[in-house]
């Protein structure tokens, strides 16, 4: 089995020094990667009143089975991984092991998802900051300047370099998690000690159809596959973790594992604080942020291959950093931003591809399971664990999501189908810019999968 950088496998010589650094962090600090990636704040501001509003207070066990899936997702990336580790990860996986077509559109999907999250995320800061200062100020400007100077941290937190990003996500990760923990113990003793005000647990709470059978469990596991979206975000920096082939994909699976226990947590604490009537009034937007490190590295990745300008490819020899692509997606996530609160047209735009964002992390985690099955597919005869754990369990995972997508799809509003067919139709665009004017070699390599030979198992090329 081999392992090579994408440039390197690309055909790319990379200049000397100018490469990521390897072994940059460890297995515990690309966990957290992961889990900040699913942006706690923001979830549990604005998506957890929409799940318990939607599941009808049954979010809490939409989130535990929700977890499952994830689960075996999470450790489809892993095999992948094993297989290629490179910053690129579904975006090569599913265009060596399916169709490289498909991977290009894999690989937008990835791109696409984590800039309009982490924009969504941005959006909340103007408020959520002037709000902890104690103002009520609807001031446009106040918010764009708040949008942009933190997104210029972000920004330069990213380039720096991934040591120092890791130490500021850790450091905002144990306060954040912290604080939401113990807000929702303290909520939950509060539920339990029935004190006026409070919602009191009802089976219902254990109940798919939730409280009075009034619960969408579709929508409420879509809602669900939108607040775990990010914890895949371990694999994108895997050209920078120490023993880069096996710590991030057992770190995605554990991010998943937390994430669960940490939601499910927070999701049933906070629900019974709350009347429906407050909860319908919070319920209003619902998001999810990630981060300039991870979009950036998947555009350096594609950029490797030349299915994206060359230039966006360029690593700091400074800082060992995809600096240009930090900078493009960084520039592009806060221009984003500012547009949305100085052009008030596009305010109703923008929120339906907001709303489609569950759906962009659906596709393609549903094409890294497939192309987990495809790659591994000789294991799934050679015994009766790997029948279940490589073809069943991805199998049924896979299908899981595409009834949640398709069932949701259906119920969405015309302008969130067109946002989404919208989204598609760009990276189609894109893909022939890639195939025909930057003449990416890319859509030229065969289909790979494992090849065994007896106890041995290597990729074959």
């Amino acid at each position: 089995m081999t392992d090579h950088s994408a440039a390197t496998v690309a055909g790319i010589t990379p200049a000397p020094g100018a490469r990521l650094e390897p072994d940059a962090i460890g297995a515990a600090q690309d966990t957290i990667i992961g889990m900040a990636s699913s942006a706690p704040a923001a979830t549990v501001g604005l998506t957890f009143a929409g799940l318990a509003v939607t599941a009808a207070y049954g979010g809490g066990l939409i989130l535990l089975l929700t977890a499952i899936p994830m689960l075996v997702i999470a450790n489809a990336y892993r095999r992948l991984n094993l297989w290629k580790a490179n910053t690129g990860a579904s975006f090569e996986w599913v265009g060596r092991a399916i169709n490289p077509y498909l991977g290009f559109l894999t690989g937008w999907l990835m791109i696409a998802a984590y800039i309009i999250g982490t924009t969504a995320e941005v959006l909340i800061l103007g408020p959520s900051v002037l709000a902890v200062f104690g103002s009520s100020s609807t001031n446009t400007w106040a918010y764009v300047g708040i949008g942009v100077a933190m997104g210029l941290i972000m920004l330069v937190i990213a380039v720096v370099g991934i040591k120092l990003t890791a130490r500021v996500q850790v450091s905002m990760a144990a306060v954040e998690y912290l604080i939401l923990v113990g807000l929702a113990i303290a909520g939950l003793v509060w539920v339990l000690s029935h004190h006026p005000g409070s919602v009191p647990i009802t089976k219902g709470w254990f109940s798919l159809s939730g409280v009075g059978g009034k619960g969408d469990a579709v929508s409420a596991f879509l809602a669900a596959v939108f607040v775990y979206g990010g914890w895949d975000g371990t694999l994108y920096v895997n050209e920078e973790v120490k023993h880069r082939r096996v710590n991030p994909g057992r770190a995605a699976i554990l991010a998943v594992a937390l994430l669960a226990i940490i939601y499910t947590l927070s999701q049933v604490g906070f629900q019974g604080v709350l009347s429906p009537t407050k909860l319908a009034a919070a319920a209003q937007n619902a998001t999810t942020g990630t981060g300039i490190v991870l979009g950036a590295r998947i555009v350096y990745g594609m950029a490797s291959y030349r299915v994206l300008p060359e230039f966006l490819g360029t690593v700091s020899r400074r800082y060992a950093t995809p600096i240009v692509s930090s900078i493009v997606v960084g520039l592009l996530i806060i221009v984003l931003s500012a547009v949305y609160f100085l052009a008030t047209s596009v305010q109703n735009a923008f929120n339906d591809v907001i709303a489609v964002t569950g759906f962009l992390f659906s596709i393609f985690y549903i094409l890294t399971a497939l192309a987990a099955m495809t790659y591994y597919r000789r294991r799934i005869t050679g015994s009766t664990w790997d029948f279940v754990a490589v073809g069943v369990l991805p199998l049924a995972a896979a299908g899981f999501l595409g009834w949640v997508f398709v069932l949701s799809f259906s119920r969405a509003t015309w302008s969130q189908r067109w946002s989404l067919i919208g989204i598609v139709l760009a990276g189609l665009v894109l893909l022939v810019v890639a195939r025909y004017v930057l003449h990416s070699a890319f859509f030229q390599i065969p289909r790979e999968s494992e090849e065994i030979r007896g106890h041995r198992k290597t990729g074959r090329h």
